[in-house]
């Protein structure tokens, strides 16, 4: 019988395609070099150009192509930027370490390149800038929900997976657009004398308000862990 408990613990994890993690519940810094240095391979929400891995509990509030509000079960909200053009462009990461920042971490694993820096606001919560592999999120939340979230962060981010023909058609025929002012991706909002979190000031719209979201986005993804 224990035999047969334990092959059958060996068929669920292949099938769910996922890797034993022993995550820390109190260390966010461990758990990002943990999560980030898996080459995984998981998605479940695609678009034309791109896929990514959203995990199981959480939900769009709203989405476009390339922007989405995404909301996990305690209630914090995710602001992604899915930055395509600097994909193509190959743009390099420029993000110097803010050692005046709560947390400051140039990022580099499986050729992927990025940042992290969290500052505390004025309310007891701490805006967290994470950048990864031509994506970006951003949230605010309280100190007590850093570990989770940015552990969600980091399985969204990691996981986005471009499709360059795609994208070549795209860019080519100028069905992406281009800012007069190209927003960069790698300079966190501190440089820029800028900590209020504004998901406007670096997308092409604020989705809230776009006419291609619908209430059939507002759904909960049930895809593996």
């Amino acid at each position: 019988m224990k035999k047969r408990i334990v092959l059958l613990s060996i068929m669920l994890l292949l099938v769910s395609g996922c890797s034993i993690q022993k995550l820390s519940t109190t260390d966010f810094a461990d758990n990002i070099k943990t999560i980030l240095s898996e080459d995984a391979t998981l998605t479940n929400v695609n678009f034309d150009g791109y896929e990514y891995y959203v995990p199981t509990g959480m939900r769009f509030v709203n989405k476009d192509q390339y922007n989405a509000v995404l909301q996990d079960r305690f209630s914090n909200k995710y602001y992604l930027y899915i930055d395509a053009i600097s994909y193509f462009h190959k743009t390099k990461n420029s993000y110097q370490v803010d050692d005046d920042s709560y947390y400051s971490k140039k990022l580099n694993y499986n050729k992927k390149t990025g940042y992290v820096e969290i500052n505390e606001t004025d309310h007891d919560q701490y805006f967290i800038e994470f950048v990864f592999n031509y994506s970006k999120i951003e949230a605010c939340v309280p100190k007590d929900y850093l570990v989770p979230v940015i552990n969600n962060i980091c399985y969204i981010l990691q996981s986005v997976d471009f499709h360059d023909k795609v994208l070549e058609s795209l860019i080519g025929e100028n069905v992406l657009d281009y800012k007069e002012e190209t927003f960069n991706i790698f300079e966190s909002k501190s440089e820029k004398d800028d900590s209020v979190l504004e998901f406007d000031d670096y997308v092409d719209a604020d989705i809230d308000s776009n006419s291609k979201a619908t209430d059939e986005d507002n759904f909960e993804i049930n895809g593996v862990d």
